[in-house]
């Protein structure tokens, strides 16, 4: 287990963005985009589109790559990451982690938990063969306009902060459920509509059943917390059996009541009914 010290780091870099004299990021209107893609649309571009081109990834530690996709009518790119280690302690920038996990079926599981949970913020992403090589093929972000980290650095306040603020609201919870050990201002992105999308979770999913930051639970759409409710140990273990271990996932669910216990604790203010990104019908 990480030390006090360590785990005091893992509060989250990202913050709440308030009213103030910021500058607001001003966006020439966009054409019109084609219509989007369901999940399983893109689950099965993802699976069997045929690979054209790939290079280094532009970001991240592990070696991914980045690959153009095509399956004759639609082209489109996707993040490739093949990283699959376990070690019995690890010495990292937040200091020494036992049972250390750093894989590409996290991904996955973090993709399949969103949509269970109803959160619809991570990209989607599936398993396939990079070669003979077994990988994490997730969804590319369209339109980009930049990460957390870049966001912060020139104070840009959001066009609707309540919108935004409810959107990092959720992300935090996200990461408190998943214990997220790798969450940074990088793998924050933000689209041109100013849409919140957390990327790669290969550190995710730690079996501590406490939360890392419990400070970091202040606030959540209802439905996404009712769905956190009915989240039990076989649906969980059905969709995600093949990426998490028992001991994960039993640690999960004790987070999740934790994350509970605390939303009831803060009462009736902490709820809110999300402005956008409608909640995705169960699978």
């Amino acid at each position: 287990m990480t030390s006090g010290c360590s785990r005091a780091r893992l509060f989250c870099l990202f913050g709440i963005v308030w009213l103030a004299a910021a500058p607001r990021l001003s966006t020439a209107p966009q054409p019109p985009q084609p219509p989007a893609l369901a999940d399983r649309q893109m689950e099965t571009f993802l699976k069997k589109a045929r690979i054209v081109r790939t290079r280094p990834a532009s970001k991240g530690t592990t070696g991914s790559l980045r690959a153009t996709l095509t399956d004759g009518a639609i082209t489109h790119d996707v993040h490739v990451q093949t990283i699959d280690i376990t070690q019995d302690r690890f010495e990292g920038t937040a200091g020494m982690e036992f049972n250390f996990r750093d894989s590409w079926k996290l991904n996955v599981a973090a993709y399949l938990l969103d949509r269970q949970i109803g959160l619809n913020m991570v990209p989607v992403s599936v398993p396939r063969l990079w070669g003979t090589t077994e990988a994490a093929y997730t969804w590319w972000v369209d339109d980009v306009l930049m990460d957390e980290g870049e966001r912060l650095k020139q104070k840009l306040t959001p066009p609707d902060v309540h919108v935004f603020n409810e959107q990092m609201w959720l992300v935090r919870i996200f990461d408190q459920l998943i214990y997220n050990v790798d969450r940074n201002l990088g793998n924050l992105l933000i689209t041109r509509d100013w849409r919140v999308w957390p990327i790669d979770h290969t550190r995710a999913f730690r079996t501590y059943n406490t939360l890392a930051t419990p400070a970091n639970v202040t606030r959540a759409d209802r439905v996404v917390v009712e769905r956190l409710k009915a989240l039990d140990r076989e649906k969980l273990k059905a969709a995600t059996d093949k990426y998490l271990s028992s001991f994960e996932i039993d640690a999960l669910l004790k987070r999740r009541d934790a994350i509970i216990q605390r939303l009831e604790m803060l009462g009736p203010a902490a709820m809110f009914d999300r402005m956008v990104w409608a909640v995705t019908p169960p699978s």
